[in-house]
């Protein structure tokens, strides 16, 4: 089959010819229809979050977004059929822990995420583990492109709004209109929240209004803080950073009312190495919440891809184009250049 290496840091993947997966006792193959090339795959590439243990062992085939199609079980897989048409949380879980026990996967012990911890989507096959727990079955109505589209991004961002417990006639901000942050705008307009996008690129905060956003905040020409404390007449409800740097991290926490909730999506780069002060007099004082979000329980996919499948939510909306294997090193670096609006998904391998 054909796969895209990353055999380097930094430097372009590279596409080889790499033989057919088998699948394991408990495994599945999938035959990959489309695989969105994300801001995670990015960072692993520019070897970022070594100090969270996922700096990829190279080489390795990145790529943890996709649908596609059963082609292969494991004697023990129990749930699925060749041919069912799936998908899968980035996030794998053993199924066997505390947290996989409670229905919390996400939080699993034994995490390992696809093109990290062993090799991803950017392939023709791609192997699942687990495959009775890990494989989501896909609804009528929803393809395998609009799978790339909700994986990790979109579903990252629908559990942060989820666990920013927003209520319809909230105010929500959201700082980083990337991916992440989009698939959360859309979501929490979706909620009947009143969404403030933040980002320094007006193209971002043109797509942000298109998506639901009420009202937009270019960081680099406005005070963030001040211009949303001004909008809301006291701050917001609910803050999230889909982002992770320094700034947006703080701007969440500040822009806040009393009793308001931060969520942190986003992960830091380099530069934060994983740390961020925080303002925890105000933090104290205010009696605000500051909350982590990553990816999605297992058990939730089922109600986002009803969503989705309803139309009420549009991963497909946040697609910018549709590419090829040939086309990730471009990608790639338009994401070092903050050029990318909307999702990338490789659909010819």
């Amino acid at each position: 089959m054909r796969a895209a290496r990353m055999v380097a840091f930094r430097e372009p993947l590279v596409i080889e010819e790499v033989p057919d997966p088998s699948p394991g006792p408990d495994d599945a193959v999938i035959r990959v229809e489309a695989s969105g090339i994300c801001r995670s795959d990015w960072h692993g590439w520019m070897g970022d979050w070594s100090w969270l243990g996922l700096s990829p062992a190279l080489p390795i085939t990145p790529g943890h977004e996709f649908g596609g199609e059963v082609v292969a079980l494991g004697r023990d897989v129990k749930g699925f059929s060749i041919g069912d048409k799936v998908t899968v949380p980035f996030h794998y879980a053993c199924g066997h822990c505390e947290h996989c026990h409670a229905g919390v996967p996400n939080r699993c012990d034994n995490v390992g995420i696809y093109g990290f911890s062993w090799d991803g989507s950017f392939a023709e096959y791609v192997v699942v583990r687990n495959a009775s727990l890990n494989l989501i079955r896909l609804p009528e109505g929803v393809d395998a492109l609009t799978a790339a589209a909700v994986g990790c991004r979109f579903m990252t961002g629908y559990h942060g709004v989820m666990r920013g417990g927003v209520r319809p006639g909230q105010w929500v901000a959201i700082h980083g209109a990337g991916g992440v942050g989009l698939s959360a705008i859309q979501t929490a307009h979706a909620m009947g929240a009143r969404v403030i996008a933040v980002d320094v690129d007006d193209d971002k905060l043109v797509k942000a209004r298109a998506e639901g956003a009420s009202a937009v905040v270019n960081a680099r020409k406005d005070p963030v803080v001040e211009a949303i404390r001004e909008i809301t007449q006291g701050g917001a409800h609910v803050s999230i950073d889909a982002l992770g740097i320094r700034d947006t991290v703080l701007h969440s926490v500040l822009c806040l009312r009393k009793g308001g909730r931060h969520v942190q999506i986003g992960l830091t780069t380099s530069e934060e190495g994983g740390f961020v002060p925080l303002p925890m007099d105000l933090i104290t004082s205010c009696e605000i919440e500051v909350v982590g979000s990553l990816g999605i329980p297992h058990p939730d996919y089922a109600g986002l891809l009803a969503l989705v499948a309803e139309g009420r939510l549009r991963p497909r909306d946040l697609v910018e184009r549709e590419v090829s294997l040939a086309d990730i090193h471009d990608v790639f670096d338009k994401m070092t250049r903050f050029e990318t609006t909307g999702f990338n998904v490789i659909t010819t391998f």
